[in-house]
């Protein structure tokens, strides 16, 4: 057994060594940091209330975050998207009551001189569209997939405006935003949005955050259609830089990759 005396030498070295480990450790992170695009942790956060925060994405897009409490849950936080032209917003999903949703539409105003001038709901849930009485009251346009509607009007829930079948191009402020209906998956109304000036794709609840260990609630939702419904997603949007689910952090492309593995262990 060989046993090493402490000495200034054998101190440098080790010093040396973890100094050089400690670099290679950085350089990794800032390579992924960069690889990934964004560092969700040191993304600007703005706090409108004790329930709504909004985390910036880019000049043009922010994610808001809205917690409240969903029977069988407990305190949730929910996701959505909010992009913006020239001080007027498009909102797609609500926080899931009329006072929240009235919240983070002041707190748009307040904080950021915004104005919602549209809405789409991702699907017929109340973490999509508990708001939308409000955003009716407000005189704001909701557009939405017409089975969406159609649950909506079969549920006596407020009913969005506009519908669509398959796809469905809007604009704000000359910037595209394009919806589609992709399959059934966690609900069989489902959509995404893809803005593709920001490389954004929303696709809510349908895909999940890399913390997610299954699909979650599938109650109204096509188990058996869900991993075709995700190759569509895979096939789609490879340009897709920032993926937004419905609950739990966002990031990448790699969360429509995580998604595709829980569908096919379901």
């Amino acid at each position: 057994m060989v046993i090493l005396h402490p000495c200034r030498e054998v101190s440098c070295n080790v010093t040396t060594n973890l100094l050089t480990m400690k670099k290679i450790f950085v350089f990794i992170v800032a390579c992924l940091i960069q690889i990934s695009g964004f560092s969700q942790a040191e993304l600007k956060k703005i706090q409108l209330s004790n329930d709504i925060e909004l985390i910036k994405l880019s000049d043009n897009a922010y994610v808001h975050v809205s917690y409240s409490e969903i029977l069988s849950y407990g305190r949730v936080a929910s996701n959505g998207l909010v992009f913006i032209q020239n001080g007027e917003a498009f909102l797609f999903d609500t926080p899931t009551s009329d006072s929240l949703t009235k919240e983070l539409l002041q707190g748009l105003t307040d904080s950021m001189n915004v104005s919602v001038v549209g809405f789409v709901p991702n699907h017929w849930h109340s973490d999509c569209m508990g708001g939308l009485a409000y955003l009716k009251e407000k005189g704001i346009k909701s557009y939405a997939n017409n089975r969406t509607i159609t649950i909506a009007r079969s549920k006596n829930l407020p009913v969005p405006d506009y519908g669509f079948t398959d796809s469905l191009q809007l604009q704000l402020a000359g910037k595209p935003i394009n919806c589609y209906f992709p399959g059934a998956a966690h609900s069989t109304d489902n959509i995404v949005v893809w803005i593709p000036s920001e490389k954004i794709l929303f696709p809510g609840c349908m895909v999940k955050s890399m913390g997610s260990t299954n699909l979650g609630n599938t109650a109204d939702g096509d188990v058996k259609a869900y991993p075709a419904t995700i190759d569509y997603l895979m096939a789609k949007f490879p340009d897709a830089k920032i993926v937004i689910p419905g609950h739990g952090q966002f990031g990448g492309i790699e969360l429509i990759e995580h998604t595709k593995k829980l569908s096919e262990n379901k």
